[in-house]
């Protein structure tokens, strides 16, 4: 459900092979620094409708961490993944820090290509494969939609920042793929997204998708999707 882009970047390198075809590569908003980037899988679908804490941790004491809320749903096409976006679209706010994780060809960009049609900003949400960020300015006085990512990222927000992505991410709703480790300190109150899809040979387009609220941000996440 996405493939890598044919906009141009500052730098560029040889395209990995693993893309959507529902996915139509279009030019989008500013690229910011290339480079290529291996394949490679993060699936990890968390459990489905329980309230936990992430990484199984508890809320006081030392060592606790944020309380996190996690919904399950189920995609079966890729149009269901990009009208996903637009409902999580809905509830985003300035500030907000999405981290999306998934095989190659898993539906990240087709679900941030939804969350950009609801924002409302201009140009054509693609894979950042080959461009660590690209900003999507608001068409109608909105946030901003930043779309990172991460892969070779190894300074988490000194090197955000390094980027001079002439726009406040603080003021921005960030969208970053590959980003788990690395961006977790752009802020407290985070959600991820992690789709699971079948492995292999094979044309089924079902996606398992699990949101995971963390900080109170995200506490009343379910009643807001419902």
């Amino acid at each position: 459900m996405e493939a890598p882009h044919n906009s141009p970047a500052a730098e560029t390198a040889p395209k990995p092979a693993g893309t959507d075809p529902a996915f139509d590569p279009k030019p989008a908003g500013t690229d910011h620094a290339s480079a290529p980037k291996p394949a490679g899988t993060d699936p990890a679908a968390a459990p489905a409708s329980t309230a936990s804490a992430e990484h199984g941790g508890s809320a006081g004491g030392a060592g606790a961490v944020p309380e996190a809320v996690t919904v399950a749903l189920t995609v079966t096409s890729p149009e269901q993944m990009q009208e996903l976006g637009r409902r999580l679209a809905r509830v985003l706010a300035p500030g907000d820090l999405v981290m999306l994780t998934g095989e190659l060809g898993a539906g990240k960009t087709t679900l941030t290509r939804g969350l950009g049609e609801g924002l409302g900003v201009r140009g054509a949400v693609t894979s950042p494969t080959f461009v660590i960020a690209r900003v999507h300015p608001s068409l109608s006085g909105g946030p901003a939609l930043v779309h990172v990512d991460a892969y070779r990222l190894g300074g988490g927000l000194d090197e955000m920042e390094d980027l001079d992505l002439d726009v406040s991410l603080p003021e921005s709703v960030v969208v970053v793929e590959w980003g788990d480790g690395k961006v977790e300190e752009l802020s407290d109150d985070r959600l991820r997204v992690l789709i699971d899809r079948a492995t292999g040979d094979t044309d089924d387009e079902r996606r398992e998708v699990t949101l995971v609220g963390i900080g109170a941000r995200w506490a009343g996440l379910r009643e807001a999707l419902g």
